[in-house]
C-alpha cells in the first residue's frame, strides 16, 4: 500500500488523472458578538441562471454558529428577478427562510414559513431567539416558499446552523478537529459534462434502486464534487453532516470503518439517554434534511478510505438512488486537531431531559397522517395543502402525543414537522431496537412509523406545518398545518 502524504492547504487544487480534485472547502462563519449574531443574506441569480444565496459579496452560504441564549438577526433581501406577467405557481420567485429543527417560535420574525414571504424587491427581517435551554447540535437553514422550495434548495439555497456546547453532552468530541459537511444533490441532467461527473463519483452499477432513467443527480460536499478530506492516520475527527438535498436520500458509510454517533437531527443522544451517549454504527441512512454528528477515524488497514453513500432503493415510483463516492479521505503526516472553529467549551453542567414516554407509546394514537399521491399531486389525509386552509390538527402545548404516519404509496417519503422532535419507536408495527429522537424520519413504502411527539415546549405556540421533505412533493401539496395552542 502506498499513501500520498500531502500537507493540508485549504485552497490547494491540483490536476490528476481522474480529473480536477479539490480539498474540502470551508464555508464562511457567522457568530454572535455581545449575544447577537447579525447578517445580511440576499437571494439572487448567478450568471448561469441558478438561484443562490449571496453573503458578504460571495455565493457561499455561511455556517451560522450560535450559543443557547443568543439571538440571530437576519436581513433577508429578495433580489431575484421579477416574475413575468401570468407566471404560474413555482415561477413567482418568492422566497423566505426556515430554521430547520430549531425549537423556536413559529410566529412572525422567527420561524414563520406561512406568512413571511418576500416577493422580488422585498426584504424580510428575522429575529430568532435561541432559548437558553436549547439542545446543542447541528441544524440548518433553507428557503421554504410553498411551490418554489424544491428548485431553490436544489440550487443550493441552504446552509448549516450550529447551536454550540455539544461537548457538555458528548465529551468524546472535546478537542477534536471539527468538520461541517453540507451534502447537496446537483442536477446534471442537461450538463454537458455529466458523463465525466458520473464517472468521477464512481456510480455503482447494481440491481439496488435500478432505474431506466439515467442518473440525473450527483452529490457535492460544501459545493465540491468528491473533495479530499485530510485526516492523520489514527486521528479522531468530529464530523457534523447534513443531507441538504432537496429530494434525495443518502446512506452514509466509511467502508471498513465505524461511525461513533453522538447526535441525530440536532439532538445529542445523551440529552434523553445520558447512560448511553453514543451509538457505534457502520452506516447511517439520512433522508433529505436528516443530520448526523459522529466521531470518525481511519488507519492503515485499507488501500484507500472514502466517504460514500450506499444505494438507497426508493422503490418502484421513487427516484434512482445509486451508491457513489462522496469524498476521499487523504492521510496527512500530522494531526489537524488544533484547527477547530467551535466556541470555548461551556463550564455549565449539562441538563438532561430524561422522560418516561412508555404510557404514551402504549396508549391510543392521537393522530394519523396518511401520505398518498396520484397523477394530480400529493396529499396528506386526502388533502392538498393550501395557504388559506384551516389547521388539520390542533395540539395542546404541554403534552406528549402518539402519532402514526402511513405511507400509502410506492416510494419512500421522509416525514418532517417544524419546531418539534419526536421519538420513533415502531416501524411497520415492529419495535425499533434503539429508538432515537428525530425531526425527520423515513417512512417505508406501503408502511408506517409510530412516534411520540414532544409538544411540551411552552415557547412553541402558533400555526406551523408538517410535510414530506421531498420538497417537490411538499410543493405539490404534501403538507398540512398544525396549530400549537
Amino acid at each position: 500500500m502506498v499513501w500520498r502524504w500531502i500537507a493540508f492547504t485549504a485552497v490547494l487544487t491540483f490536476i490528476s488523472c481522474r480529473g480536477r480534485e479539490v480539498w474540502l472547502p470551508d464555508a464562511p462563519v457567522v457568530r454572535a458578538h455581545d449575544g447577537v449574531a447579525m447578517m445580511q443574506l440576499t437571494a439572487a441569480r448567478d450568471p448561469s441562471g441558478r438561484s443562490t444565496f449571496l453573503f458578504d459579496g460571495h455565493d457561499v452560504p455561511p455556517t451560522i454558529r450560535i450559543a443557547p441564549g443568543e439571538t440571530l438577526k437576519i436581513h433577508y433581501v429578495n433580489d431575484l428577478p421579477p416574475a413575468t406577467p401570468g407566471a404560474q405557481p413555482g415561477q413567482m420567485h418568492m422566497t423566505n427562510l426556515h430554521f430547520h429543527g430549531l425549537s423556536v417560535s413559529p410566529k412572525r420574525s422567527q420561524d414563520d414559513v406561512l406568512d413571511m414571504i418576500a416577493m422580488p424587491g422585498q426584504a424580510l427581517d428575522y429575529t430568532v431567539v435561541i432559548p437558553s435551554d436549547h439542545p446543542p447540535g447541528l441544524f440548518w437553514y433553507h428557503t421554504h416558499p410553498h411551490g418554489e422550495s424544491e428548485q431553490q434548495v436544489l440550487d443550493g439555497m441552504s446552509g448549516a446552523l450550529i447551536v454550540e456546547d455539544i461537548e457538555r453532552y458528548a465529551p468524546a468530541v472535546l478537542g477534536l478537529r471539527e468538520r461541517v459537511l453540507v451534502i447537496r444533490a446537483v442536477d446534471i441532467e442537461h450538463d454537458p459534462g455529466s458523463a465525466a461527473k458520473r464517472a468521477r463519483v464512481e456510480i455503482d452499477r447494481s440491481p439496488c434502486g435500478e432505474s431506466h432513467d439515467e442518473v440525473d443527480r450527483v452529490f457535492t460536499i460544501n459545493g465540491a464534487l468528491r473533495p479530499r478530506i485530510p485526516i492523520a492516520l489514527g486521528e479522531r475527527q468530529f464530523w457534523r453532516i447534513v443531507n441538504a438535498a432537496a429530494d434525495r436520500y443518502v446512506d452514509l458509510e466509511l467502508p471498513h470503518y465505524y461511525l461513533e454517533v453522538v447526535a441525530y437531527d440536532g439532538h445529542p443522544i445523551a440529552y434523553h439517554d445520558p447512560d448511553h451517549p453514543t451509538r457505534t454504527v457502520d452506516h447511517v441512512l439520512l433522508p433529505p434534511a436528516g443530520r448526523v454528528e459522529a466521531v470518525v477515524s481511519v488507519d492503515a488497514r485499507e488501500e484507500r478510505a472514502v466517504l460514500r453513500t450506499r444505494c438507497v432503493d426508493s422503490r418502484p415510483e421513487g427516484d434512482p438512488g445509486p451508491g457513489m463516492i462522496l469524498a476521499d479521505l487523504v492521510p496527512t503526516p500530522t494531526s489537524s486537531a488544533a484547527q477547530t472553529d467551535r466556541f470555548e467549551t461551556s463550564t455549565a453542567s449539562p441538563t438532561f431531559h430524561v422522560v418516561d414516554v412508555r404510557p404514551v407509546m402504549e396508549g391510543p394514537t392521537a393522530f394519523t397522517a396518511i401520505f398518498t399521491e396520484d397523477k394530480n399531486g400529493f396529499y396528506i389525509n386526502d388533502q392538498k395543502f393550501s395557504l388559506d386552509a384551516a389547521p388539520m390538527i390542533r395540539a395542546k402545548v404541554g403534552q406528549f402525543q402518539r402519532w402514526r404516519v402511513l405511507n400509502n404509496t410506492r416510494e419512500l417519503h421522509p416525514f418532517h414537522i417544524h419546531q418539534v422532535h419526536f421519538l420513533v419507536f415502531l416501524e411497520n408495527d415492529r419495535p425499533i431496537p434503539e429508538p432515537q429522537w428525530l425531526d425527520t424520519v423515513n417512512v417505508p413504502v406501503e408502511g408506517s412509523v409510530d412516534v411520540v411527539m414532544d409538544f411540551t415546549n411552552p415557547i412553541i405556540r402558533g400555526m406551523s406545518v408538517f410535510h414530506c421533505h421531498l420538497l417537490n412533493h411538499e410543493d405539490k401539496g404534501m403538507m398540512a398545518k398544525i396549530l400549537f395552542e
